[in-house]
Parts: structure tokens; C-alpha cells; sequence
């Protein structure tokens, strides 16, 4: 349980560098009004998940559940109300005391000493397993705020490329006529650079339509208004893995919230297995019996004419039946064998999805290395080179415009790689409970995935993936 809770603390800021806010005490200090006027001006992850914990639906319903489960435990382990009878005769049953008018009974069953006690196991294993729902929903939850702040914030960097891009291009496609008209480019040169422009524009047009299908999901997650503002996001910090597949998985197999609801559930099924021994034991019914007694109509009645009567009673149930009592036993093994092998399954499964994302995780950061350090550093020298040629007259406009567009092209798939990289270390994360990373602030600023200087100019010849 603390594991889970730390778990959790940990995602609502897994991308805030120096500690994370815990989304249950956010909670307290900031208002939902508050936090609404902060996401429209600048949305912060931490901001984000606080403001779901509060207003996804979601995670409302399955904190609802957990507290459900936790006040059935009063009543399985209460006593059976107790049972009041009460008989009236019309016509009064004649006794040798005198005419019985009414009588009443009061009786209690008491189940065999133990069975209650363990009946509360369960129960106390379903309130585990609610609690780890919930746990596992606002980790869920937590989990796609993140992918979408991550896609999002890749959108939006793609439009500042287009952007910037369509700019460039222009005067490029006015500079290929120039030099067209000095016959120093060809007419088929300028009609690239033309059809360059009108792909950049159709590329911006597809980004705004792209953004705002984002921002429906992402406030979708928040429970807000599909077309509410979202501010600026903030730029998270580079973070690089430390841990080994076969580490991620151990780590899996102790803090994943499916895995431990799996092994609390094999707990529940023990627990039936001896409540049904319990149910096999006999219970018992104490009662108290009560009988008016009016007064004889006759000549000489008996010295103890007209007394009530008063009686104590026992009962006991006769679990005779042996098919039923099997079939309890049998039914609680059974569970018991199925949630082991749900348990075994999901750890399977846990571990093939582990290495799946670990492999696109390193590929991503491969291509940020890739982008960052070779491509984009000797695509701005052949860019520099072929513009430096073409000025003088040595080169053509063909080259100068395909080497500003591979510029700025690589500049885009340097921001694809580091939104991959994002999204597949939060699900990694999201399967081993716990963080993977090391924060370098400093590394961070000297090799951000966005390159070294995010302002500078970047259009693209195609936004689509």
C-alpha cells in the first residue's frame, strides 16, 4: 500500500525536476478555480494531474468504490439482526394455567465463533483490491495526461516549424524567380519551391486541426469544456533511463497495481477456502420465549392459575448436506488456482510489454542522438555551403532549396524522437510503478531533444506522420 501511494505521488509530477506533489494534497492547496485559471495561461504537469485527481470522473468513481467496499467490512462482520415474534390467537389455546391470549419470542443466531472474523478477510482483501483500482485508475489517468502534454507539445513545436518554415520558403520562392528571370535557375526549380510553400501551408492547416483534436482529449481527461484553453506547456527536462530491462521487470512485479491486486485476489480465495470450512461448522440461535396466560374459567383453579409463562431456547443448524459443503470447498480451491494464474499471466505479459518499449525507448533516444548530434550539425554546414554557391553562382537554386528543406525536416523528426521518447518512458514507468530516470538539469540545458536553440528557424516541407 505505501509502495502504491508513493507510486502515485511520484506520477503526478514525473517530469518535475527536484521532487513531485502528492495529487491528494494538491488537492488542498490549490482550488479548482485556481488551477483553472493557471492551465489557460500555462499548463504544468503537476497542474494537470491535480486538477484530474479532482474532476475526472473516472477517478471520483473508483475513490466512491474503495470507500463502499471499506463500509461493507461493518456489515459482514455484524451479528444477524436479531429476530422478534410475536403470536396472537383469536380464539385463546385453553391450558391448565388458562387461555393462552398471545405469545412472543426473541432469538439471536450467532454464527460458529471465527466465521465472522474470516467473512472480514474478504472483505478486507476487496477493500485492498479497491484501493489498488484506485491507485491503478489515477496512475491510468495520470499515464495519458502525460502522452497527450507530450503530443501536444510536439504539435505546437511542429506548427512554430511550419511556421517559421512557410517565411523562409516564400522568400526563397521569390528569390528563385529572381534568379529565374536572370536565367541563373531553372522554371522547374521555381515551381518546387512553389509547390514547397502551398505543402507547408496545407501541413500548418492539418497542425491547427491536429492541436485542437489534442486538447479535446486532453480536456476530456480533465473534465472540462472540450474547446477550454490550454496555456503554454512547460518544457520538461531531458531524462535519461537508468534501469535494465530485467530490473524494470522486478520492479514490475512488486509495485504494478495489476500485479498486486492479482496476488490480493489469491489472498481472497484462501480466505474463502477457510470461511468455507466455517460454513461447513454448524451456527447456533439463542432466543427467550414469552406467553400470556389469562385466568381459567373454572370452579377451582390451581394455585398457579393465570402465570405467564417464560422459556429460554437453543437452536443449532444441521449442515448435513455434503454435495453443498463440497461444492464450497471445491468453488474457493478453484478461485484460488484461477487468480495464480491470472497472477503468472499479467507478470508474462508485463514482461514482454517491457521489452517492446525498452527497445522503441532506446530507438527514440538513438534518434535523438542521431538528429542532434550528426544530422542537423551536417545539414547546416551543407545548407551554409550550397547557399554560399549559389550566391556566387556555383551552385543551383535546386540544391540550396533541398538542403534548407532536409535542415529543418530533421529538425522536425529531433522533436517527433523526443515526444516517442517521452510517452514510451512514462508507459515504462507506468509498468514498473516507480521512477526510472536521473534528473540532469544541466545536461539537460547542453542537450535538450529540441536542439540547442529552440527560437531559431525551422519550416519543414511535411508535418504528416
Amino acid at each position: 500500500m505505501k509502495k502504491s501511494l508513493l507510486f502515485i505521488s511520484f506520477m503526478t509530477a514525473i517530469v518535475i525536476l527536484g521532487g513531485g506533489i502528492c495529487p491528494s494534497k494538491a488537492a488542498d492547496m490549490l482550488s479548482s478555480d485556481a488551477l483553472e485559471a493557471r492551465l489557460s495561461e500555462a499548463a504544468s504537469v503537476s497542474d494537470l494531474v491535480t486538477y484530474a485527481y479532482q474532476k475526472n470522473p473516472s477517478v471520483r468513481a473508483a475513490r466512491e468504490g474503495w470507500r463502499a467496499t471499506v463500509e461493507k467490512y461493518r456489515l459482514i462482520t455484524a451479528y444477524p439482526d436479531p429476530q422478534l415474534m410475536v403470536t396472537y390467537f383469536p380464539e385463546p389455546i385453553q391450558t391448565r394455567l388458562g387461555p393462552q391470549d398471545w405469545n412472543a419470542s426473541l432469538s439471536q443466531m450467532i454464527p460458529y465463533p471465527g466465521k465472522l472474523e474470516k467473512a472480514g478477510e474478504i472483505v478486507q482483501a476487496d477493500a485492498r483490491v479497491a484501493r489498488l483500482n484506485l491507485d491503478k485508475t489515477v496512475r491510468d489517468v495520470t499515464v495519458l495526461i502525460l502522452e497527450s502534454f507530450h503530443e501536444l507539445g510536439y504539435i505546437r513545436e511542429a506548427k512554430r516549424i511550419a511556421a517559421q518554415n512557410i517565411t523562409l520558403l516564400d522568400h526563397l520562392r521569390k528569390a528563385g524567380e529572381t534568379a529565374y528571370a536572370q536565367d541563373r535557375a531553372a522554371f522547374l526549380d521555381v515551381v518546387k519551391a512553389q509547390s514547397q510553400s502551398a505543402q507547408l501551408r496545407y501541413d500548418a492547416l492539418l497542425l491547427d486541426e491536429l492541436e485542437l483534436t489534442e486538447m479535446t482529449r486532453l480536456n476530456g481527461l480533465l473534465n472540462r469544456p472540450p474547446d477550454a484553453p490550454v496555456g503554454h506547456l512547460e518544457k520538461l527536462p531531458f531524462r535519461a533511463i537508468t534501469r535494465s530491462p530485467e530490473d524494470i521487470c522486478h520492479l514490475a512485479e512488486t509495485n504494478q497495481e495489476e500485479i498486486r491486486m492479482a496476488q490480493t485476489r489469491v489472498e481472497k480465495a484462501d480466505a474463502q477456502t477457510e470461511l468455507a470450512r466455517y460454513q461447513n461448522l454448524p451456527s447456533f440461535k439463542v432466543g427467550i420465549f414469552y406467553a400470556s396466560i389469562g385466568s381459567p374459567e373454572v370452579s377451582t383453579p390451581p394455585p398457579d392459575a393465570g402465570q405467564d409463562a417464560v422459556g429460554i431456547q437453543f437452536g443449532v443448524s444441521l449442515p448435513l448436506w455434503s454435495g453443498k459443503n463440497d461444492g464450497r470447498m471445491e468453488r474457493a480451491r478453484a478461485e484460488a488456482e484461477r487468480f495464480r494464474a491470472v497472477k503468472t499471466a499479467r507478470i508474462l505479459e508485463t514482461r514482454t510489454r517491457i521489452y517492446n518499449l525498452f527497445f522503441r525507448l532506446q530507438n527514440a533516444q538513438r534518434l535523438i542522438s542521431l538528429y542532434r548530434d550528426q544530422m542537423l550539425p551536417q545539414a547546416a554546414k551543407s545548407m551554409e555551403m550550397a547557399e554560399t554557391w549559389f550566391r556566387e553562382g556555383e551552385g543551383s537554386f535546386s540544391d540550396f532549396a533541398e538542403t534548407q528543406s532536409a535542415f529543418y525536416n530533421f529538425q522536425l523528426s529531433l522533436a517527433r524522437a523526443g515526444a516517442d521518447y517521452g510517452k514510451y518512458l512514462v508507459r515504462l514507468e507506468k509498468l514498473a510503478g516507480e521512477t526510472l530516470t536521473e534528473n540532469f538539469s544541466s545536461h539537460s540545458q547542453e542537450k535538450s531533444p529540441a536542439g540547442d536553440n529552440p527560437g531559431e528557424e525551422r519550416p519543414m516541407t511535411s508535418a504528416r506522420r
